[in-house]
């Protein structure tokens, strides 16, 4: 039987985190078909491309949950900054991004992440959100987007807000024309930047067109103190008590951060079936240490998200170390329990609880039949990685973006040997080195 690709000799990441040896992986159509021994898998198919997975690891792609790939050009521009960074930089930065900017921008952040291992990523949205479906699609990669939606606040410029129900209507175009392109690898969801920029009009008027629309809500969330005191001062009530009060609150809603969470949220959270996206690097220096283990004690589904490369850069295999480590640290430390927040989990956040909140038909974050082909191959024939007594722990503390040999989305090999074959590596680099110095120009930053 033929096979649009067949992976022979590899080891494979399983959904139980062991790692056979001397496996194959067929897939074809856009999906896994079968996983099997070498030996019995190739009397069986045929594989129109062929990878040879000697010294690999096969192991579902990673999902950033949370990211700005149109701030790829603000990289190290905000690093050792006294705040607010928001008013001072991003509000700046973003009002004065042209179209090719954005471009440029999100070609760099879609070839980084490719090369870092990454298959999927939702973005909470910025300006020119069109330009951002375009090159998802020339890309190969599978990603959810949403406008930067706002209506008011006094530091926001004219050009990023608008009245509730043009900033509906601007969704609902882009909606129209990218929702479900590239063979079902682009969604559209719905916006809201933050509780504070956007009024209790277009929340309500947001949760209730997504659900008309079946699409997801991205947003952020609970993300600092700030806004739990502008909830409570204008809704008497918490951010997540503010929105399960309205309705808005549910399984199609993704929230990034969640770290200003109280013990009493946590049991809504979980009932409501939304998703949280942790960013360990961006949280742990801004706003402080999310209750992850007590989230996943609760049922709460997590992924983790990069935060785009403002502040670092976009690779979900750091931000595995940095959760591992700080969590334990928070968490862990102080009662004497080095397993508060375990390796399996961390795995399980940067694929299955990515996947969930990727919110798409077939897509598991894990390597078996059935599930959507979004794999990547590690090469573990190194020292950093060889030899271990548990392959899959040693890859999520020790593992980097580099060790990412090939990558496969939606069934299509994108990457082969570390080199992408959706876009152009060089000539990215060099587009976005000359924009980069002429928008901080435009932007007087």
């Amino acid at each position: 039987m033929k096979c649009d690709i067949l992976i022979k000799d590899c080891t494979v990441m399983t959904e139980d985190y062991s790692t056979p040896r001397h496996m194959a992986v067929a897939v074809d159509q856009s999906m896994v078909l079968e996983v099997g021994e070498t030996k019995e898998m190739e009397e069986r198919y045929q594989g129109i491309t062929v990878l040879d997975g000697r010294g690999k690891l096969v192991m579902p792609g990673l999902t950033d949950g949370h990211t700005h790939v149109c701030q790829q050009l603000l990289r190290g521009r905000i690093s050792d900054e006294f705040p607010m960074i928001w008013t001072r930089f991003l509000v700046p930065f973003e009002s004065s991004l042209t179209e090719e900017d954005v471009a440029a921008s999100a070609r760099l952040a879609c070839l980084q992440m490719i090369k870092s291992g990454t298959t999927s990523f939702a973005d909470a949205g910025g300006t020119h959100m069109e330009q951002v479906a375009e090159v998802v699609l020339e890309s190969g990669m599978r990603a959810s987007l949403s406008r930067s939606t706002m209506d008011k606040g006094e530091m926001i410029p004219a050009s990023m807000k608008a009245p509730a129900k043009a900033c509906i209507q601007r969704t609902e175009e882009l909606y129209r024309h990218y929702n479900g392109k590239g063979d079902g690898r682009l969604a559209i969801w719905f916006g809201l930047r933050q509780i504070i920029s956007c009024s209790d009009e277009l929340i309500r008027m947001t949760g209730a067109r997504a659900a008309e629309l079946k699409t997801g809500i991205h947003l952020h969330l609970a993300e600092h103190k700030d806004e739990v005191v502008y909830c409570l001062e204008h809704y008497h009530l918490r951010p997540v008590e503010y929105l399960h009060g309205i309705g808005v609150l549910g399984e199609n809603v993704v929230a990034a951060h969640c770290v200003a969470v109280a013990d009493r949220e946590i049991p809504v959270m979980a009932a409501s079936g939304m998703k949280v996206v942790h960013c360990p690097r961006a949280n742990f220096c801004c706003q402080g240490f999310p209750k992850t283990p007590q989230f996943l004690d609760r049922g709460v589904t997590v992924g983790l998200g990069s935060d785009g490369a403002a502040r670092d850069d976009v690779s979900i295999f750091e931000e595995m170390k940095t959760i591992r480590t700080g969590l334990s640290a928070a968490w862990g430390l102080p009662v004497f329990d080095s397993t508060a927040l375990p390796n399996k989990d961390i795995l399980r956040m940067a694929t299955m609880g990515g996947a969930a909140a990727m919110q798409m038909e077939g897509v598991k974050g894990a390597v078996k039949p059935g599930a959507k082909a979004d794999l990547i191959l590690i090469r573990t024939h190194a020292p950093h990685l060889e030899p271990t007594s548990n392959l899959a722990y040693t890859v999520a503390e020790t593992a980097y973006g580099s060790d990412v040999s090939d990558s496969i989305i939606n069934g299509k090999l994108v990457m082969k040997e570390r080199q992408v074959l959706t876009l152009d590596e060089e000539a990215i680099l060099a587009d976005a080195g000359h924009r980069m110095k002429q928008v901080y120009e435009r932007a007087g930053i």
